[in-house]
């Protein structure tokens, strides 16, 4: 579980988080949804310890993380940001393989080499292992980029808008990757993401961020309903129970 206790946050004069108290539980995919500015990415990165805490406690399966040694916690959680600034000529493997380095501290041993194909093959990057990153689709490079956190073999995993810059086919094919991997290694996985009809579909909790605070926790049912929505996103939404599940209409 990750725990968040009066966890407050404010920088560049206008930004201000908290004071939070969340509980995110352990499995599944929880998303972090809301407008623009509401808090998303730096909840997510003070979880990750990217960006200090003005005050609270945050807590990771029992580690406090002010308080844990960054080798240590970078085998408990890892996380991906917006972003990437690794060097293009790198290739695939070579990338993916950066999700080894809390263990082999880059002298890669071949259980680490046998990993990196796991997930290599897990996000259907076989054939582009040998390509640098510079030659890949949007799509094929965000696939790599989650393969080297889902390689770090942390048991909680942050996305920061793992959707970004992908379309609707792509988006369909992440998230259905992230949920078998929340299933299939008991991954707890916690993403930002924009679009509320991906959460409600993919997601076993939703967490509505606005104006820096938690407003709502729960499961998708509980979170997608007309009156939770409206004054989260500021315009009239009508959620209706599709084909495929609930669906919010935006009006």
């Amino acid at each position: 579980m990750i725990s968040l206790k009066h966890v407050a946050k404010s920088y560049s004069g206008e930004t201000n988080i908290g004071p939070v108290d969340l509980e995110i539980p352990s499995g599944g995919i929880t998303s972090l949804v809301g407008p623009n500015g509401a808090g998303k990415s730096t909840l997510l990165t003070m979880i990750g310890r990217l960006l200090n805490m003005d005050e609270g406690t945050i807590e990771i399966a029992g580690y406090d993380i002010g308080k844990t040694k960054s080798k240590d916690l970078a085998r408990i959680v890892s996380i991906l940001r917006q972003e990437n600034h690794f060097i293009t000529k790198l290739t695939v493997r070579q990338l993916v393989g950066f999700g080894r380095f809390p263990y082999s501290q880059g002298r890669l041993t071949e259980e680490d080499e046998e990993i990196i194909s796991k997930y290599i093959d897990f996000l259907h990057l076989r054939e582009f292992e040998g390509r640098y990153l510079d030659e890949l689709s949007g799509g094929q490079r965000q696939r790599a980029y989650v393969a080297m956190v889902l390689c770090q073999e942390t048991d909680y995993v942050l996305l920061d808008e793992p959707l970004n810059n992908l379309d609707i086919s792509h988006s369909v094919e992440m998230m259905r990757h992230l949920k078998q991997a929340a299933r299939e290694f008991g991954r707890t996985i916690v993403l930002v993401i924009h679009d509320i009809n991906f959460a409600a579909k993919y997601s076993d909790s939703i967490c509505a961020v606005k104006d820096g605070e938690v407003v709502a926790f729960g499961s998708p049912e509980e979170i997608m309903k007309d009156e939770i929505l409206t004054p989260i996103f500021n315009t009239p939404i009508q959620v209706i129970d599709g084909p495929d599940g609930l669906l919010a209409c935006y009006y």
